[in-house]
């Protein structure tokens, strides 16, 4: 996939990537096996930033093996489905203190006051971050009830 397409793709999942929806990451943990997490995201435009512990699980099977997938989903049912799906590479800083990205994710959900005792909550907790950017190098975007449907699916109704 070029990287007009991708951009493309990108572009049209736009309320996916401004939501206050969970992604969930897929990776290959330290032991070899697959792994799947929801966590929270900030799009910057170019990656997709995902942020935790500099100690957690994950940081390690990342810088060993920095291949994800990533989906964001949408709707309650099949005529609202909406689906973005990523592949990417994923590249790990570790920062002092909090990760800008993950203040920004968390502020899109709370009203100010909440915004406040949660970064101050944070700031207690966390003396260092990782800041997980994913640059995608793979895209689709998927709109079930506009007919936006994986190829496989669009062939079989064409039947």
């Amino acid at each position: 996939m070029d990287t007009d397409e991708i951009r493309t793709e990108l572009a049209d999942a736009e309320s996916l990537l401004g939501s206050t929806q969970l992604c969930h990451l897929a990776y290959t943990g330290t032991d070899g096996t697959p792994r799947v997490v929801p966590v929270g995201f900030w799009w910057t435009g170019e990656q997709l930033v995902v942020s935790t512990a500099a100690t957690a699980p994950k940081v390690a099977a990342l810088r060993a093996r920095p291949e994800v997938a990533v989906t964001i989903d949408a709707g309650g049912t099949p005529e609202q489905a909406r689906t973005l799906s990523v592949r990417g590479t994923a590249d790990i800083t570790i920062v002092d203190g909090l990760v800008e990205e993950y203040l920004l994710a968390a502020r899109r959900s709370m009203g100010e006051g909440a915004a406040a005792q949660f970064e101050a909550a944070c700031r207690e907790l966390y003396d260092r971050m990782a800041r997980i950017a994913i640059t995608p190098t793979w895209a689709r975007f998927y709109d079930f009830g506009s007919g936006r449907v994986p190829r496989f699916l669009r062939e079989l109704m064409e039947r």
